[in-house]
Order: structure tokens, then C-alpha cells, then sequence
């Protein structure tokens, strides 16, 4: 059974989720977050990168955040750094491997038992860049079971409570890696196309009730994951000014956050080419 490293007890929700404006072509896709505070916030991905930006910018904003990671120390580290003596902490760690179905599910019920989850946010992954001439089967089952299983996993874990509440928010981070088939993202971006599709047919079926539903398609971002490659990346940003956009995104009401713009707008570009140009395209710009 996970147990929390710092308990808090569940607060009233003072951020509230508006409701959707009037029916109309700009209405938000999802219902609005007005306020942060007091919103109960479920990372899973929290202990690097931009799941622990984002942990870190909704605790000053106020809301609680429930931590989750195989990193058992990140974690740790996470609760020490915003856990001050004689104040009520406003962030649990619970660590869980997401690829563990049942490891999730214990760690859900705990944390539901203590009150509703406002939004959960899949932010765990996986990457190592691979071709076909090296092919290696464990890697793309291991990017699968972390990247999309994981995902499943959650959404098995916390749905009904969702549906029953008919509120709520779930937000996957997939990537712009996904949107098409790029040199070195053999294992890796079919990963992320799931993810996307998931969030769009997700949406299709949960919208009409009540409970909002996101996918997020970062660009590069510094992380440990993209430390590993070895060319130039392309309007690089940092994890922080990642989660600022990922937060600023959900409380707006998006379904499609993709940042840096800059950057993201050109492969959304990208996914309208026909293949007799966009093949060609790709192994000129990457010389792959």
C-alpha cells in the first residue's frame, strides 16, 4: 500500500473551474481554471523535467500537488524543499512505477479516499533515440510501456471517480514528435502519435460530460531526455518556461498546448505536406 511522505488534509476547492462560455466557434474547449489555489493537482512524472517545473509553479500558485515517480528521492526532495515547520504541507509524494497497473491503482484509491482529484497530469517518459538498422525490441516495448501504457494505466485508475464527480481534468503530454515520422524517433514518436489520438478521442467522449481533457505537444525541452541528443535542437527552452506554458494552457481551457510557437507552428506546417514532399523535406534538413 503507498503511503504518502507528507499528508495533508483535503482542501476546499477555492479555485473553481468556470464553466464553458456560451456555445460558439472560440468558446474554450475545456472548462476554464480561474484560480490555482486549493485545485488538487496529480503529477505523474514529477521528480525531473517539466513534471517537477510544473509541481514547483502550481505550489506557489497555490495549489496542492500529490507527486508521483519511480524517483523515490526526487520526490523526497520535492516535499523537503516546500514543507516548512509548524505549516500544513501542501505537497505528497507517491511513488509508483506508472507501467505497474496495479502499483497506480493502489495509489489512486489512496489518494481519492482523501478527497477529489481536480486535474491529473501524465507527464512520465521514455526516449532513446533508434533506426531501424538498429532495431532493439525490449526499447520499443519499454518506450510503450512508459509513455502510452503508463497513461492507460492512470486513466484506468482515476476515470470512474471523474465520471461519477462529472468534473475534472486530464492533461497527457504527448509531443510534436508524434505529429510525423521523424530519423532517430523509430520508438519514441509512434509513442507519442498514441498519446495525441488518445486525447482526441478522449475528448470526443468526455467533453459532453462535464470533464475537461488536453494533450500537450512540447518542442524540445532541456531535460535529462533530450540531453542525450547529439544535434543542434532547434529553439531549445527550458523546463520552467515548459510548464508555464503547460499551466497557462489547462487554465485557459485548451485542448492542443504546443509550445515553443516559434517552433510548433512550423511542424504543424509540416503535417500537410504530401509525403512526396515532406520525405524529401526531412532528409535534407536532418541529413539522415
Amino acid at each position: 500500500m503507498n503511503t504518502p511522505r507528507s499528508f495533508v488534509e483535503p482542501v476546499a476547492a477555492t479555485g473553481t473551474s468556470a464553466p464553458r462560455r456560451g456555445p460558439g466557434l472560440w468558446r474554450p474547449f475545456n472548462p476554464p481554471i480561474t484560480n490555482w489555489r486549493g485545485q488538487r493537482v496529480w503529477i505523474v512524472g514529477a521528480s525531473t523535467g517539466i513534471g517537477r517545473a510544473a509541481s514547483e509553479q502550481l505550489l506557489a500558485h497555490g495549489a496542492t500537488v500529490l507527486a508521483s515517480a519511480r524517483s523515490a528521492a526526487g520526490l523526497e526532495e520535492l516535499v523537503a524543499r516546500h514543507t516548512r515547520t509548524g505549516e500544513p504541507s501542501r505537497v505528497q509524494a507517491w511513488p509508483l512505477d506508472a507501467t505497474d497497473a496495479a502499483s497506480v491503482s493502489r495509489a489512486a484509491q489512496a489518494i481519492l479516499a482523501q478527497g477529489p482529484v481536480d486535474v491529473v497530469l501524465y507527464c512520465a517518459g521514455h526516449y532513446r533515440g533508434q533506426r531501424a538498422d538498429t532495431f532493439d525490441l525490449a526499447e520499443m516495448q519499454r518506450h510503450m510501456a512508459i509513455n502510452y501504457g503508463g497513461a492507460l494505466n492512470l486513466l484506468n485508475a482515476v476515470l470512474p471517480a471523474f465520471l461519477a464527480r462529472g468534473q475534472g481534468h486530464i492533461s497527457l503530454v504527448s509531443s510534436v514528435a508524434g505529429f510525423r515520422g521523424l530519423p532517430q524517433g523509430l520508438a519514441y514518436g509512434p509513442t507519442k502519435a498514441a498519446l495525441t489520438h488518445l486525447a482526441e478521442t478522449l475528448y470526443l467522449d468526455l467533453a459532453p460530460r462535464g470533464i475537461g481533457v488536453s494533450v500537450v505537444h512540447p518542442g524540445f525541452v532541456k531535460t535529462p531526455l533530450t540531453a542525450q541528443n547529439e544535434f543542434e535542437m532547434p529553439a531549445l527552452i527550458t523546463p520552467e518556461v515548459a510548464a508555464r506554458e503547460l499551466l497557462a494552457g489547462i487554465a485557459a481551457g485548451a485542448f492542443d498546448i504546443h509550445f515553443p510557437k516559434r517552433f510548433t507552428r512550423w511542424m504543424k506546417l509540416l503535417r500537410l505536406l504530401p509525403y512526396r514532399a515532406y520525405f524529401p523535406l526531412v532528409h535534407r534538413a536532418t541529413g539522415l
